[in-house]
């Protein structure tokens, strides 16, 4: 059974126990709501490690509309049953007081990437996810840390990031996971309506076929989607929606 863990001190002392500082630790940094991209993190962590850490903590900095933060969905009960058949050792469950007892005035900030595609949008996201991290490498401790590259952007800040600061946690990306109609699995998915869910495929489907950006947005506006952007850097393409009010990103390598 997984074994919980709700503070900071808790933590460090299994931390500094013999079964876990003498066994490789994979960890897999969460917001919760589990879908099959997470647990193919778990699997992979679980597949090179002797020990898997799960987190689950909604970061509130990392927000920048309130009423996204506000809807994310929140399933415990059921991430915690998941954490349990997959046979993760330890689920790490901070408060916000327990990890920003500063209350987010020391934070982290990256100049280049971070101020593109989703950053350019979303001011002030990456701050949020990159203070998060931080903290939460600094309190497991693990050898390799899991991503998926839906999210490609944040595993490229996260890795440069640890490298800059000299973390000793390794950065590892996950190929993303997606349903079987195409689309990128992520927690939001369940807001989409039922009316709007085949419509939602057309957005990686677009992205898929090798055409030029400015013809995709012109596509998916078609389509009834709000565009944030679609864009080629290094030989990958990137895109951001809104459908039904639900932010939908993805991302295809060229």
């Amino acid at each position: 059974m997984t074994h919980v863990i709700k503070n900071v001190s808790e933590f460090k002392i299994i931390r500094e126990s013999f079964n876990y500082i003498n066994y490789s630790v994979g960890f897999v940094p969460t917001m919760g709501a589990l879908h099959a991209g997470h647990l193919s993190l778990i699997e992979k962590s679980k597949e090179e490690n002797d020990i898997t850490v799960v987190s689950i903590f909604v970061n509130p900095t990392q927000f920048n509309d309130k009423s996204d933060f506000d809807n994310y969905p929140i399933t415990l009960t059921e991430d915690l049953q998941k954490l349990n058949n997959a046979e993760v050792d330890f689920l790490f469950l901070p408060n916000f007081k327990e990890l920003y007892l500063d209350n987010y005035k020391y934070s982290v900030t990256e100049s280049e990437l971070s101020n593109k595609l989703c950053g350019a949008f979303r001011p002030g996201h990456f701050d949020g996810v990159l203070t998060v991290v931080l903290k939460l490498l600094n309190i497991v401790k693990a050898d390799y840390a899991y991503f998926g590259e839906k999210d490609y952007q944040q595993f490229l800040l996260i890795k440069g990031m640890a490298e800059a600061f000299f973390v000793d946690t390794e950065i590892i990306s996950v190929t993303t996971v997606r349903d079987i109609d195409g689309l990128a699995l992520s927690s939001r998915n369940v807001r989409i309506s039922k009316e709007n869910r085949e419509k939602a495929t057309h957005f990686s489907k677009y992205l898929q076929q090798g055409i030029n950006c400015d013809k995709i947005k012109t596509m998916l506006k078609e389509d009834g989607f709000k565009v944030d952007y679609i864009e080629i850097i290094d030989h990958r393409i990137f895109g951001a929606v809104y459908l039904d009010g639900v932010r939908l990103i993805d991302n295809v390598k060229i």
